[in-house]
């Protein structure tokens, strides 16, 4: 369980294809205080601590992960909003956010907004029922706010302090980012059998 609120900005170290993926990411943290098998959210993917140096981490990803998410087009030396897992009794900032990615949405427009920075983004059509105006969301990991949503495409504003502490510095018109919808949304349309497929 995570909640949104980017604790460092990791690089990718490599990324290397087998049967499934290995990816090892640099990092600030402390790893001394990182145990194998631990959960650290990577661009809002849950992954797996399968290794780990002073200032790294490696973590396995199985094809489901690669299908429903945007590390199999990462390349080495792009920066990766990492987030470790919350702690009872943790200040919960963002929102309550798994790490399970719903889908992959793509930025459509950037643009300035006095010191902060509008973004636009596209969802796919079955995801789109889920984001509702004022509403939470995951993007690459981080906790947002949805400013208002027009069929499948939904605005975000994005303060100084999170553009400038997260990758959304580097996301462009075009780019692909990872997509989680707010979980309670996920478990309304479950009790109302609404399929998220």
């Amino acid at each position: 369980m995570f909640t949104g609120i980017i604790t460092d900005l990791g690089r990718l170290r490599s990324l290397t294809r087998g049967g499934a993926a290995r990816l090892v990411i640099e990092t600030g943290y402390d790893m001394a205080t990182v145990a194998p098998g631990a959960s650290i959210a990577c661009n809002g993917v849950c992954l797996s601590v399968v290794d780990k140096g002073a200032a790294w981490f490696a973590a396995d990803v199985s094809g489901e992960t690669l299908a429903r998410t945007t590390i199999g087009a990462w390349s080495a030396g792009q920066t990766v909003n990492l987030e470790r897992p919350l702690k009872l009794g943790d200040e919960l900032g963002g929102h309550m956010v798994l790490g399970h990615v719903d889908g992959v949405a793509e930025a459509i427009e950037r643009h300035a907004d006095g010191d902060s920075m509008r973004f636009r983004f596209r969802v796919p059509d079955l995801l789109a029922r889920f984001v509702a105006p004022k509403g939470s969301i995951a993007i690459d990991g981080v906790s947002l706010t949805v400013n208002e949503v027009e069929g499948s495409e939904f605005g975000v504003n994005i303060i100084p302090v999170t553009l400038r502490e997260t990758g959304f510095g580097g996301i462009s018109a075009g780019d692909r980012v990872n997509l989680e919808i707010d979980m309670l949304a996920r478990y309304l349309a479950r009790l109302t059998d609404k399929d998220l497929a």
